[in-house]
């Protein structure tokens, strides 16, 4: 199967997919909107950018920086969710607490937010008188939205097609610094509240709503966001009690006051869909699966080979996940439950349907520091396919392409990675897909020390060629071509050529070998030295 009919089968299986299948009830999605505070100003820190698996966003900006090229797909929550900048908002660590807290779910945020806007840009009987007097900038603010800035069309509109994947969950509002003197503005956040979840087909009974109260030390700070409740039903509020300002402006928060006020969102929604928060669990190393579930192990040897499908068991809690997928489905079907996408391939079971970005991670123990020569199974029907390899977050190695192994991705051949310095004991190894579409049957790491070792057996006949050669021959299989990995008889690795027993000589020729005496180890441990004579 060709590249072009992979990714055309790919496209109308995922088209029938979403056609015929329900909503997936574990994928919980919530609206947010508001102006700036909801938006966010401060700087994402690291602990902001990192990625979790079962957080997503539903882009309403296009920003191609952050690869969200389509408006109502789904991507990665990553800072910024308003925009396509580096700051973090009340809706980062919401989305960050809920998935600690609900380990059986993906969490999707929806996010619409423009700073210094009245809550009568949401109102839809409103937001056009209200535009045509307003400031130039805040005009086209609302415009990145919708073009006519009707932004409260936008939420309707991505939540109807988020409705076809997953589940609105609930509501979480952020306003109120621009409307102080506003008396009717309790009764137009219900509306623009009821006039989305009309278009929704949907009650307030079953959506929660949750506020958030403005800065305690700022400008504008009243009580009439707790006592929103009083005008709506269902409706709760996270306090901004003790949370600081940035020492700019008087409306907005720090950076720590975001990472807290999301907190507490998340904990008012929790207490709202009556679920309560569990503690983070680490991830596990794999250790076998046992009716689609993994059951953990012990942490995979180096040296030793590692399957791509044995990749830790997924944790709870940010910095827990052990794998990041482009969505929450198993696309092979095959072997384990969760969003890595698995099919039958190599050996036994490969990770496939790869793109790029998507990782997993596998907790291995290296039993002594020192030099190791890596090699992977792979398969791809492309030629731009690849992938990168991490240990504790340090990249080792350089980056890998993979090259096309077939017309479809059936035909997995073993291909050098190189060798990398490793140090001993527990630690984390990161598999980074950097190009579309490989699949990855296992990656092995050998001690270079083997090659050494091969070398003092056979150094005190490197010299000699004839019977000495032939008394180094172990048995192979005659006539069936293999993979043979090249060393020159100090031990250095070369390369790889395959190559039937009786032809290696010719093998070596054709792959532009020189002439010498060179050490051969053929896949499954058996060795041979090779003279090459060139005319």
């Amino acid at each position: 199967m060709g590249m072009f009919m992979k990714k055309l089968i790919l496209a109308l299986a995922a088209a029938a997919t979403v056609a015929a299948a329900a909503p997936d009830p574990n994928f919980h999605i919530y609206i947010a909107y508001g102006q700036s505070n909801m938006g966010g100003t401060a700087d994402a820190q690291a602990a902001d950018k990192v990625e979790n698996s079962r957080f997503k966003i539903f882009a309403s900006q296009k920003c191609s920086a952050k690869g969200r090229n389509t408006i109502g797909e789904v991507y990665p929550a990553v800072p910024s969710l308003f925009n396509c900048g580096n700051t973090i908002s009340v809706a980062d660590w919401f989305g960050r607490t809920l998935v600690d807290s609900l380990p059986d779910v993906t969490v999707g945020i929806i996010p619409v937010a423009v700073g210094g806007a009245s809550i009568k840009l949401f109102d839809q009987d409103q937001y056009q008188s209200y535009l045509s007097t307003a400031d130039g900038w805040l005009v086209d603010y609302a415009k990145e939205y919708a073009s006519d800035g009707n932004v409260t069309k936008t939420i309707i509109d991505i939540a109807k097609k988020a409705q076809e994947v997953g589940v609105i969950k609930g509501i979480i509002f952020h306003q109120g610094e621009t409307d102080g003197g506003y008396p009717d503005w309790p009764k137009i956040v219900k509306k623009t509240r009821d006039d989305i979840l009309k278009a929704l087909n949907m009650s307030s009974d079953s959506v929660p709503f949750v506020a958030g109260e403005l800065l305690r030390d700022g400008c504008c700070y009243s009580d009439r966001v707790s006592k929103l409740s009083n005008t709506m039903d269902n409706t709760y509020f996270a306090s901004s009690e003790g949370l600081g300002g940035n020492g700019v402006d008087r409306y907005h928060f720090n950076h720590d006051a975001y990472v807290t006020i999301g907190k507490r969102y998340a904990e008012q929604m929790l207490k709202a869909i009556n679920r309560k928060p569990v503690d983070p669990v680490p991830q596990e190393p794999f250790g076998s699966v046992a009716d689609g579930e993994a059951v953990a192990g012990e942490p995979a040897a180096i040296p030793g080979k590692i399957e791509a499908e044995n990749y830790d068991i997924n944790g709870i809690g940010t910095g827990n996940s052990s794998y990041s997928d482009e969505d929450s489905e198993n696309k092979g079907g095959e072997y384990r439950k969760d969003g890595v996408d698995i099919e039958k391939g190599g050996d036994n079971f490969a990770v496939g349907y790869t793109m790029n970005g998507e990782w997993m991670e596998y907790t291995v123990n290296v039993a002594a520091a020192g030099k190791y020569v890596v090699t992977a199974n792979v398969a791809s029907g492309s030629e731009t396919s690849g992938f990168e390899l991490f240990m504790d977050d340090k990249q080792i190695g350089t980056t890998v392409s993979v090259p096309k192994t077939g017309d479809d991705w059936s035909v997995f051949k073993t291909i050098e990675v190189g060798t990398v310095e490793l140090a001993a004991g527990k630690q984390v190894l990161k598999l980074a897909i950097t190009g579309n579409y490989v699949n990855i049957d296992w990656i092995s790491f050998a001690a270079e020390k083997a090659a050494d070792s091969n070398e003092n057996v056979n150094r005190g006949n490197s010299g000699e060629t004839g019977d000495a050669v032939e008394k180094l021959v172990v048995q192979l299989n005659p006539g069936i071509p293999q993979k043979f990995r090249v060393f020159d008889m100090k031990g250095k690795f070369l390369g790889a050529i395959e190559a039937a027993y009786g032809e290696v000589e010719a093998g070596l020729k054709a792959a532009g070998y020189n002439n010498g005496i060179y050490l051969l180890q053929s896949a499954n441990g058996a060795k041979r030295i090779v003279q090459v004579m060139r005319r």
